[in-house]
Protein backbone atom coordinates (compact mmCIF):
# COMPACT_ATOMS: atom_id res chain seq x y z
CA UNK A 1 0.00 0.00 0.00
CA UNK A 2 2.69 2.47 0.64
CA UNK A 3 4.73 1.65 -2.28
CA UNK A 4 1.98 2.11 -4.31
CA UNK A 5 0.50 5.58 -2.84
CA UNK A 6 4.31 7.09 -2.99
CA UNK A 7 4.78 5.84 -6.62
CA UNK A 8 1.36 7.19 -7.80
CA UNK A 9 1.37 10.35 -5.88
CA UNK A 10 2.72 12.34 -8.63
CA UNK A 11 -0.06 11.95 -10.91
CA UNK A 12 -2.27 13.60 -8.21
CA UNK A 13 0.12 16.61 -6.46
CA UNK A 14 2.46 17.04 -9.84
CA UNK A 15 1.39 20.37 -10.53
CA UNK A 16 1.50 21.32 -6.74
CA UNK A 17 5.20 20.45 -6.99
CA UNK A 18 5.76 22.24 -10.34
CA UNK A 19 4.63 24.95 -8.81
CA UNK A 20 6.04 24.78 -5.11
CA UNK A 21 9.50 24.18 -6.24
CA UNK A 22 9.06 25.92 -9.44
CA UNK A 23 10.25 23.44 -11.71
CA UNK A 24 9.20 22.23 -15.52
CA UNK A 25 7.58 18.94 -17.00
CA UNK A 26 11.39 17.83 -17.22
CA UNK A 27 12.31 17.70 -13.36
CA UNK A 28 8.49 16.38 -12.34
CA UNK A 29 8.96 13.44 -15.00
CA UNK A 30 12.64 13.29 -13.50
CA UNK A 31 11.64 13.28 -10.52
CA UNK A 32 8.68 10.43 -10.87
CA UNK A 33 11.11 8.00 -12.57
CA UNK A 34 13.76 8.40 -9.98
CA UNK A 35 11.77 6.37 -8.17
CA UNK A 36 11.68 3.65 -10.39
CA UNK A 37 15.02 3.91 -11.26
CA UNK A 38 15.92 3.21 -7.06
CA UNK A 39 13.40 0.22 -7.04
CA UNK A 40 15.16 -1.27 -10.53
CA UNK A 41 18.28 -0.89 -8.95
CA UNK A 42 17.28 -3.00 -6.23
CA UNK A 43 16.18 -5.77 -7.85
CA UNK A 44 18.92 -8.12 -8.42
CA UNK A 45 20.30 -7.44 -5.18
CA UNK A 46 17.17 -8.33 -3.69
CA UNK A 47 17.24 -11.42 -5.75
CA UNK A 48 20.28 -12.77 -4.08
CA UNK A 49 18.55 -11.32 -0.01
CA UNK A 50 15.90 -13.59 -1.03
CA UNK A 51 17.18 -16.54 -2.39
CA UNK A 52 19.92 -16.18 0.88
CA UNK A 53 18.05 -14.47 3.71
CA UNK A 54 14.83 -14.84 2.78
CA UNK A 55 11.69 -12.86 2.60
CA UNK A 56 11.56 -12.02 5.98
CA UNK A 57 14.76 -10.11 6.88
CA UNK A 58 14.77 -8.93 3.50
CA UNK A 59 11.80 -7.07 3.60
CA UNK A 60 12.28 -5.48 7.00
CA UNK A 61 15.21 -4.70 6.22
CA UNK A 62 14.14 -2.37 3.05
CA UNK A 63 10.97 -1.04 4.81
CA UNK A 64 13.34 0.64 6.89
CA UNK A 65 15.49 1.89 4.02
CA UNK A 66 12.16 3.11 2.76
CA UNK A 67 11.02 4.93 5.99
CA UNK A 68 14.24 6.75 5.94
CA UNK A 69 13.43 7.75 2.30
CA UNK A 70 10.18 9.21 3.10
CA UNK A 71 11.18 11.10 5.76
CA UNK A 72 13.86 12.67 3.25
CA UNK A 73 11.24 13.27 0.85
CA UNK A 74 8.41 14.81 3.16
CA UNK A 75 11.29 17.06 5.06
CA UNK A 76 12.81 17.93 1.46
CA UNK A 77 13.65 21.62 1.13
CA UNK A 78 14.54 21.83 -2.84
CA UNK A 79 14.76 19.44 -5.62
CA UNK A 80 17.92 17.56 -5.08
CA UNK A 81 16.93 16.17 -1.75
CA UNK A 82 13.42 15.72 -2.83
CA UNK A 83 14.96 13.76 -5.81
CA UNK A 84 17.33 11.83 -3.04
CA UNK A 85 14.43 10.83 -1.09
CA UNK A 86 12.77 9.71 -4.14
CA UNK A 87 15.24 7.47 -4.79
CA UNK A 88 15.46 5.98 -1.65
CA UNK A 89 11.79 5.29 -1.39
CA UNK A 90 12.13 3.59 -5.13
CA UNK A 91 14.95 1.40 -3.46
CA UNK A 92 13.45 0.43 -0.18
CA UNK A 93 10.27 -0.07 -1.58
CA UNK A 94 11.11 -2.08 -4.43
CA UNK A 95 11.31 -6.06 -2.88
CA UNK A 96 7.70 -5.74 -2.05
CA UNK A 97 6.35 -7.46 -5.04
CA UNK A 98 9.10 -10.01 -4.64
CA UNK A 99 8.37 -10.37 -1.44
CA UNK A 100 4.83 -11.70 -1.60
CA UNK A 101 5.83 -13.25 -4.98
CA UNK A 102 8.65 -15.78 -2.89
CA UNK A 103 6.42 -16.21 -0.18
CA UNK A 104 3.05 -17.31 -2.62
CA UNK A 105 5.34 -19.73 -4.60
CA UNK A 106 6.76 -21.62 -1.20
CA UNK A 107 3.50 -21.72 0.59
CA UNK A 108 0.82 -22.47 -2.32
CA UNK A 109 0.81 -24.47 -5.60
CA UNK A 110 1.79 -22.89 -8.70
CA UNK A 111 -1.74 -23.11 -9.96
CA UNK A 112 -2.71 -20.47 -7.62
CA UNK A 113 -0.23 -18.18 -7.92
CA UNK A 114 -1.36 -15.66 -10.84
CA UNK A 115 -4.67 -15.84 -8.37
CA UNK A 116 -2.79 -14.88 -5.00
CA UNK A 117 -0.21 -12.41 -6.75
CA UNK A 118 -3.71 -10.31 -7.61
CA UNK A 119 -5.36 -10.45 -4.59
CA UNK A 120 -1.74 -8.81 -3.23
CA UNK A 121 -1.79 -6.45 -5.66
CA UNK A 122 -5.38 -5.80 -5.37
CA UNK A 123 -4.94 -5.00 -1.82
CA UNK A 124 -1.83 -2.88 -2.46
CA UNK A 125 -3.87 -0.90 -4.81
CA UNK A 126 -5.67 0.52 -1.89
CA UNK A 127 -2.14 2.75 -1.64
CA UNK A 128 -2.96 4.16 -5.30
CA UNK A 129 -6.76 5.02 -3.69
CA UNK A 130 -5.17 6.80 -1.09
CA UNK A 131 -3.24 8.99 -4.14
CA UNK A 132 -5.92 10.01 -6.06
CA UNK A 133 -9.10 12.03 -4.69
CA UNK A 134 -8.04 11.42 -0.88
CA UNK A 135 -4.56 12.75 -1.32
CA UNK A 136 -6.28 15.90 -3.64
CA UNK A 137 -8.49 16.55 -0.19
CA UNK A 138 -6.36 16.10 2.05
CA UNK A 139 -3.39 17.90 0.32
CA UNK A 140 -6.03 21.28 -0.08
CA UNK A 141 -6.73 20.85 3.66
CA UNK A 142 -3.01 20.25 5.12
CA UNK A 143 -0.72 20.49 2.33
CA UNK A 144 1.15 17.48 1.03
CA UNK A 145 3.65 16.91 3.32
CA UNK A 146 1.37 16.22 6.50
CA UNK A 147 -0.38 13.62 3.99
CA UNK A 148 3.25 12.18 3.18
CA UNK A 149 4.24 12.42 7.00
CA UNK A 150 1.42 10.18 7.78
CA UNK A 151 2.19 7.82 4.94
CA UNK A 152 5.94 7.65 6.54
CA UNK A 153 4.84 6.61 9.69
CA UNK A 154 2.67 3.75 8.06
CA UNK A 155 5.81 2.36 6.11
CA UNK A 156 7.59 2.46 9.57
CA UNK A 157 4.66 0.11 11.27
CA UNK A 158 4.55 -1.51 8.42
CA UNK A 159 8.71 -3.08 8.67
CA UNK A 160 7.63 -4.47 12.04
CA UNK A 161 4.55 -5.79 11.12
CA UNK A 162 6.46 -8.21 8.43
CA UNK A 163 9.26 -9.13 11.30
CA UNK A 164 6.62 -10.37 13.52
CA UNK A 165 4.51 -11.92 11.32
CA UNK A 166 5.86 -13.23 7.63
CA UNK A 167 7.71 -16.82 7.81
CA UNK A 168 10.09 -17.84 5.17
CA UNK A 169 8.37 -21.17 4.24
CA UNK A 170 5.76 -23.49 5.74
CA UNK A 171 7.30 -26.39 8.06
CA UNK A 172 9.26 -28.78 6.24
CA UNK A 173 10.27 -26.72 3.04
CA UNK A 174 13.45 -27.19 1.52
CA UNK A 175 14.51 -23.24 1.69
CA UNK A 176 14.81 -23.87 5.67
CA UNK A 177 16.70 -26.84 5.24
CA UNK A 178 18.98 -25.46 2.50
CA UNK A 179 22.66 -24.66 2.53
CA UNK A 180 23.14 -20.98 1.87
CA UNK A 181 24.61 -20.56 -1.69
CA UNK A 182 28.53 -19.20 -2.09
CA UNK A 183 28.79 -15.87 -3.73
CA UNK A 184 29.86 -17.58 -6.87
CA UNK A 185 26.77 -20.02 -7.17
CA UNK A 186 24.66 -17.59 -7.09
CA UNK A 187 26.21 -15.91 -9.71
CA UNK A 188 26.02 -18.72 -11.68
CA UNK A 189 22.25 -19.21 -10.70
CA UNK A 190 21.75 -15.22 -11.96
CA UNK A 191 23.80 -16.31 -15.50
CA UNK A 192 21.47 -19.57 -15.87
CA UNK A 193 18.40 -16.89 -15.88
CA UNK A 194 19.85 -14.67 -18.08
CA UNK A 195 20.53 -16.88 -20.68
CA UNK A 196 17.20 -18.63 -20.24
CA UNK A 197 16.17 -18.47 -24.03
CA UNK A 198 12.45 -18.20 -23.26
CA UNK A 199 12.81 -14.91 -20.64
CA UNK A 200 13.99 -12.20 -23.80
CA UNK A 201 10.54 -11.96 -25.18
CA UNK A 202 8.59 -11.58 -21.89
CA UNK A 203 11.14 -8.89 -20.95
CA UNK A 204 10.29 -6.87 -23.89
CA UNK A 205 6.57 -6.76 -22.74
CA UNK A 206 7.63 -6.38 -19.44
CA UNK A 207 9.55 -3.47 -20.07
CA UNK A 208 6.68 -1.49 -21.71
CA UNK A 209 3.39 -2.67 -20.71
CA UNK A 210 3.28 -1.04 -17.29
CA UNK A 211 5.39 1.55 -18.06
CA UNK A 212 2.90 3.17 -20.75
CA UNK A 213 0.12 2.58 -18.60
CA UNK A 214 1.52 4.26 -15.18
CA UNK A 215 3.24 7.17 -17.41
CA UNK A 216 -0.84 7.64 -18.22
CA UNK A 217 -2.13 6.83 -14.66
CA UNK A 218 0.57 7.43 -12.27
CA UNK A 219 2.17 10.93 -13.62
CA UNK A 220 0.42 12.52 -16.41
CA UNK A 221 -3.39 11.34 -16.81
CA UNK A 222 -4.21 13.83 -13.64
CA UNK A 223 -2.90 17.17 -15.85
CA UNK A 224 -3.85 16.30 -18.90
CA UNK A 225 -7.67 16.12 -17.58
CA UNK A 226 -7.08 19.28 -15.53
CA UNK A 227 -4.81 21.03 -18.52
CA UNK A 228 -6.70 20.05 -21.24
CA UNK A 229 -10.25 19.17 -20.41
CA UNK A 230 -10.60 21.91 -17.47
CA UNK A 231 -11.26 19.73 -14.56
CA UNK A 232 -10.85 20.54 -11.10
CA UNK A 233 -7.88 18.63 -8.44
CA UNK A 234 -10.53 16.77 -7.05
CA UNK A 235 -12.84 15.82 -10.23
CA UNK A 236 -9.63 14.71 -11.94
CA UNK A 237 -8.50 12.91 -8.48
CA UNK A 238 -12.27 11.24 -9.14
CA UNK A 239 -11.10 10.17 -12.01
CA UNK A 240 -8.02 8.36 -11.24
CA UNK A 241 -10.33 6.85 -8.36
CA UNK A 242 -12.16 5.20 -10.49
CA UNK A 243 -9.51 4.24 -12.82
CA UNK A 244 -7.97 2.52 -9.88
CA UNK A 245 -10.83 0.86 -8.72
CA UNK A 246 -11.13 -0.88 -11.84
CA UNK A 247 -7.70 -2.00 -11.85
CA UNK A 248 -8.57 -3.43 -8.43
CA UNK A 249 -12.01 -5.22 -10.06
CA UNK A 250 -9.59 -6.34 -12.85
CA UNK A 251 -7.33 -8.01 -10.64
CA UNK A 252 -9.88 -10.20 -9.63
CA UNK A 253 -10.84 -10.72 -12.72
CA UNK A 254 -7.76 -11.30 -14.92
CA UNK A 255 -6.15 -13.64 -11.85
CA UNK A 256 -7.39 -16.60 -12.21
CA UNK A 257 -7.90 -16.50 -16.24
CA UNK A 258 -4.97 -18.43 -17.07
CA UNK A 259 -6.62 -21.49 -15.38
CA UNK A 260 -10.06 -20.75 -16.82
CA UNK A 261 -8.38 -20.68 -20.22
CA UNK A 262 -4.99 -22.53 -19.83
CA UNK A 263 -3.08 -19.91 -21.27
CA UNK A 264 -1.10 -17.03 -19.85
CA UNK A 265 0.42 -15.27 -23.05
CA UNK A 266 -2.69 -14.43 -24.86
CA UNK A 267 -4.57 -13.42 -22.33
CA UNK A 268 -1.44 -10.88 -21.73
CA UNK A 269 -1.28 -10.33 -25.81
CA UNK A 270 -5.44 -9.07 -26.13
CA UNK A 271 -4.98 -6.97 -23.23
CA UNK A 272 -1.88 -4.92 -23.95
CA UNK A 273 -3.88 -4.45 -27.50
CA UNK A 274 -6.72 -3.03 -25.50
CA UNK A 275 -4.26 -0.72 -23.86
CA UNK A 276 -2.92 0.15 -26.62
CA UNK A 277 -6.20 1.50 -28.57
CA UNK A 278 -7.14 2.84 -25.52
CA UNK A 279 -4.10 4.97 -25.44
CA UNK A 280 -4.72 5.93 -29.02
CA UNK A 281 -8.09 7.50 -28.06
CA UNK A 282 -6.40 10.04 -25.79
CA UNK A 283 -4.23 10.58 -28.73
CA UNK A 284 -6.19 10.89 -32.19
CA UNK A 285 -9.20 12.97 -31.69
CA UNK A 286 -8.78 16.77 -31.13
CA UNK A 287 -10.76 18.61 -28.30
CA UNK A 288 -13.21 15.68 -27.80
CA UNK A 289 -15.92 16.01 -25.33
CA UNK A 290 -14.40 15.12 -21.80
CA UNK A 291 -16.24 11.88 -21.16
CA UNK A 292 -14.26 10.35 -24.18
CA UNK A 293 -10.65 10.87 -22.32
CA UNK A 294 -12.49 9.82 -18.63
CA UNK A 295 -13.77 6.95 -20.05
CA UNK A 296 -10.53 5.75 -21.89
CA UNK A 297 -8.64 6.10 -18.56
CA UNK A 298 -10.76 4.11 -16.46
CA UNK A 299 -11.09 1.04 -18.69
CA UNK A 300 -7.53 1.30 -19.21
CA UNK A 301 -7.35 0.63 -15.33
CA UNK A 302 -9.16 -2.57 -15.93
CA UNK A 303 -7.35 -4.23 -18.28
CA UNK A 304 -3.85 -3.06 -17.42
CA UNK A 305 -4.35 -5.76 -14.86
CA UNK A 306 -3.66 -8.56 -17.65
CA UNK A 307 0.13 -7.35 -16.93
CA UNK A 308 -0.01 -9.50 -13.93
CA UNK A 309 0.02 -12.60 -16.60
CA UNK A 310 3.23 -11.06 -18.00
CA UNK A 311 5.05 -11.95 -14.60
CA UNK A 312 3.16 -14.90 -14.03
CA UNK A 313 3.90 -16.25 -17.58
CA UNK A 314 7.84 -15.82 -16.67
CA UNK A 315 7.50 -16.94 -13.17
CA UNK A 316 6.61 -19.95 -14.97
CA UNK A 317 10.00 -20.85 -16.44
CA UNK A 318 12.23 -21.14 -13.64
CA UNK A 319 13.09 -23.70 -10.89
CA UNK A 320 12.62 -23.22 -7.20
CA UNK A 321 16.44 -22.60 -6.56
CA UNK A 322 16.02 -19.81 -9.04
CA UNK A 323 12.81 -18.44 -7.98
CA UNK A 324 14.38 -15.22 -6.47
CA UNK A 325 16.55 -14.49 -9.14
CA UNK A 326 13.96 -14.71 -11.70
CA UNK A 327 11.40 -12.74 -10.72
CA UNK A 328 13.65 -10.16 -9.37
CA UNK A 329 15.29 -10.24 -13.08
CA UNK A 330 11.48 -9.83 -14.43
CA UNK A 331 10.63 -6.93 -12.47
CA UNK A 332 13.90 -5.13 -13.05
CA UNK A 333 12.60 -4.83 -16.71
CA UNK A 334 9.57 -3.60 -15.67
CA UNK A 335 10.30 -0.91 -13.61
CA UNK A 336 13.55 0.21 -15.31
CA UNK A 337 10.90 0.48 -17.96
CA UNK A 338 8.69 2.88 -15.66
CA UNK A 339 11.98 4.75 -14.60
CA UNK A 340 13.18 5.76 -18.17
CA UNK A 341 9.38 6.37 -19.53
CA UNK A 342 8.49 8.86 -17.03
CA UNK A 343 11.76 11.03 -18.00
CA UNK A 344 11.41 10.63 -21.31
CA UNK A 345 7.74 11.38 -21.42
CA UNK A 346 8.47 14.81 -19.29
CA UNK A 347 11.53 15.57 -22.26
CA UNK A 348 8.74 14.62 -25.02
CA UNK A 349 6.11 17.29 -22.99
CA UNK A 350 9.44 19.87 -22.54
CA UNK A 351 9.40 20.22 -25.97
CA UNK A 352 6.26 22.13 -26.39
CA UNK A 353 6.28 25.81 -25.02
CA UNK A 354 3.62 25.96 -22.34
CA UNK A 355 0.29 28.23 -22.81
CA UNK A 356 -0.18 31.21 -20.97
CA UNK A 357 -0.47 31.14 -17.80
CA UNK A 358 2.10 27.73 -17.59
CA UNK A 359 -0.22 24.76 -18.64
CA UNK A 360 0.68 22.54 -21.69
CA UNK A 361 -1.17 22.49 -25.34
CA UNK A 362 -3.48 19.40 -26.15
CA UNK A 363 -1.10 18.70 -29.38
CA UNK A 364 1.99 18.08 -26.36
CA UNK A 365 -0.16 15.35 -24.65
CA UNK A 366 -1.32 13.84 -28.07
CA UNK A 367 2.15 13.24 -29.00
CA UNK A 368 2.78 11.67 -25.79
CA UNK A 369 -0.11 9.55 -25.40
CA UNK A 370 0.88 8.54 -29.81
CA UNK A 371 3.99 7.74 -28.60
CA UNK A 372 3.22 5.69 -26.20
CA UNK A 373 0.62 3.48 -27.81
CA UNK A 374 2.94 3.13 -30.95
CA UNK A 375 5.85 2.00 -28.24
CA UNK A 376 3.44 -0.74 -26.76
CA UNK A 377 2.52 -2.39 -30.22
CA UNK A 378 6.00 -2.93 -31.19
CA UNK A 379 6.29 -4.43 -27.25
CA UNK A 380 3.63 -6.73 -28.15
CA UNK A 381 5.05 -7.84 -31.56
CA UNK A 382 8.18 -9.00 -29.88
CA UNK A 383 6.23 -10.66 -27.17
CA UNK A 384 4.24 -12.76 -29.76
CA UNK A 385 7.56 -14.65 -30.45
CA UNK A 386 7.59 -16.32 -26.92
CA UNK A 387 6.14 -19.53 -25.49
CA UNK A 388 3.33 -19.63 -23.88
CA UNK A 389 4.00 -21.76 -20.01
CA UNK A 390 0.35 -23.08 -19.47
CA UNK A 391 -0.76 -24.22 -16.03
CA UNK A 392 -1.25 -27.85 -16.93
CA UNK A 393 2.19 -28.11 -18.59
CA UNK A 394 3.79 -26.35 -15.53
CA UNK A 395 1.46 -28.36 -13.16
CA UNK A 396 2.93 -31.65 -14.53
CA UNK A 397 6.30 -30.50 -14.62
CA UNK A 398 6.88 -29.44 -11.27
CA UNK A 399 4.91 -33.03 -10.29
CA UNK A 400 7.70 -34.75 -12.62
CA UNK A 401 10.50 -32.60 -11.09
CA UNK A 402 9.33 -33.39 -7.65
CA UNK A 403 9.05 -37.23 -8.19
Amino acid sequence: MASHFFRASNVTIGLDLMRDLSIGPEALGALTGAFFFGFAAMQIPCGFFFDHFGPRRTVTGMLILATVGGIIFTMAPSWPILLTGRVLLGAGFGVMLIGSMVVITRWFPPDRFSTLTSIVLSVGLLGNLIATTPLAWASEVTGWRAVFGAAVLFTAIAAVAVWIVVRDAPPGHPFLERKPEAVGEMLRGLMEVLRNPWLRPILALNFFNYACTFTVQGLWGGAFLREVHGLSPIAAGNVLLAAVVAYQLGMLVFGPLDRVFDTRKWIAMSGTLVIAGLIAVLAIPASPPAWIPIAAIVAMGFFSASSTMVMTHGRGIFPDRLIGRGISTMNTSVMLGVACMQTVSGMILGMFEPLPGGARAEIAYRSLFGFLAVILLVAVAVYSRSQDIKPSQEMRMREKAGA
